[in-house]
């Protein structure tokens, strides 16, 4: 009651000379610390990757609000929670610049996975001890709903790849997403056959939906530039809502030369990281799509900034799922956000429903997601059906140095 009593003074705070309601005062904010972070497996998950981990991550404070976030390998998690024991919970982009800067190298993109589970949990505590939902914090919902796009569809009782897309499509999915032929197993990848025939199921897809930007292609990063440009021509005329991942993209400059050779929509990033993973495709418009997503970026902190850098460069977001508390975190982030377009990945078709969280912790209804309402994200966790694996709550033994300039600010050491 008291916090919503405090929700409904900070909603009607900007009418308070109007109408008498006493302003926000910095008093009505919880005063509160970290004391605990705990870091929980997700049981049956079977692919506990350094960028694609599922981990649940806990994040306890003096006051008894919990926050949850979701990623991170253990190693990573515990040193970077031992860095936030005491810390202010609400002090969110201070903590991530203190992540991000604190000692002394640059994350990688795996200690960005584990700082975006961290980030996530910062902001969903955040959301529940004032009350509301994620997407307020972050300005408020810009759009009713966020368009999906699936991965392979589970629902469909359809027997070929044909049959599954179009049952995609009726189910109310914007777009099918394939893969190129070839690749799985242990048959060598001949590139020059498989380029064929990924063009030839492109078409055979694209007749199968009706056209109109329904489907998709990945091509996995899995052809030379001479492979990926000629499949790319080849679907020029059947206008793909995008096509991913042409060729590898550690080299920027090799999408100079991509972006040159064809007008297909080109979606590249779910394996990027930080906005400096990234700045290049959006600021030179070699990329129409970006496929990045959290926690991989750094949580929601930084995906908001990378969505600021998209509308600004009127580049779309695709994000990449990683898992089931991202796809309710992305909700949230893209619900608050204006880019030029944009679309969320359901592998399967479907949301997840882990066991070890609450049934509604998203809202999907005819292949679209709506924004929840609920404080924080809206998700519930019960660690009793999760795996339990760390607990931190004493700072790092080895602390590097921390500058800070005059007004308070971290700068690197």
């Amino acid at each position: 009651m008291q916090r919503r009593h405090f929700l409904k003074s900070a909603v009607l705070g900007s009418g308070a000379i109007l109408t008498g309601i006493p302003l926000l005062s910095e008093a009505a904010i919880p005063k509160l610390k970290i004391t605990k972070i705990r870091y929980y497996a997700a049981p049956g998950y079977n692919k506990p990757l350094f960028n694609q981990a599922r981990g649940i991550v806990e994040i306890e404070t003096d006051g008894g609000i919990t926050g949850i976030g979701e990623g991170g390998s253990k190693d990573m998690i515990e040193q970077c929670a031992q860095m936030m024991i005491g810390e202010n919970p609400f002090r969110i982009e201070h903590i991530w610049q203190n992540l991000y800067r604190g000692m002394f190298y640059p994350p990688g993109r795996e200690k960005l996975h584990a700082q975006g589970a961290l980030d996530m949990a910062l902001w969903d505590l955040k959301g529940k001890a004032l009350g509301v939902p994620v997407y307020e914090l972050l300005g408020g919902a810009t759009r009713d709903y966020v368009e999906c796009y699936a991965t392979g569809f589970r629902a469909s009782k359809a027997t070929t790849e044909e049959g599954r897309a179009q049952d995609c499509i009726k189910a109310g999915l914007r777009a099918y997403r394939i893969g190129p032929t070839g690749g799985n197993g242990s048959e060598p990848f001949d590139f020059y056959d498989n380029a064929k025939k990924t063009i030839d199921f492109c078409k055979r897809i694209d007749a199968a939906v009706g056209g109109g930007g329904k489907w998709a292609v990945d091509l996995h990063t899995r052809f030379d530039t001479t492979e990926g440009i000629k499949i790319c021509k080849a679907l020029e005329s059947l206008e793909p809502y995008f096509v991913e991942d042409i060729v590898r993209s550690e080299n920027p400059d090799v999408y100079k030369t991509v972006r040159a050779m064809t007008n297909v929509p080109i979606a590249v990033g779910e394996q990027f990281g930080d906005r400096w993973d990234s700045n290049t495709f959006i600021e030179q418009h070699l990329i129409d799509y970006t496929r990045f997503t959290v926690p991989n970026t750094g949580g929601i902190s930084e995906f908001k900034k990378l969505a600021s850098m998209c509308e600004t460069h009127y580049v779309g977001m695709i994000p990449h799922f990683t898992g089931p508390l991202a796809t309710a975190t992305l909700v949230h982030v893209l619900g608050s956000s204006s880019p030029t377009r944009c679309l969320m990945e359901l592998g399967g078709g479907e949301p997840e429903r882990p066991p070890y969280f609450n049934e509604d912790y998203v809202n999907f209804k005819n292949g679209k997601l709506y924004l929840n309402p609920e404080p924080g994200l809206g998700v519930k966790f019960d660690p009793k059906k999760a795996t339990f694996v760390l607990e931190v709550t004493a700072n790092t033994k080895f602390p590097h140095p921390i500058l800070k300039a005059p007004d308070g600010s971290i700068h690197n050491w």
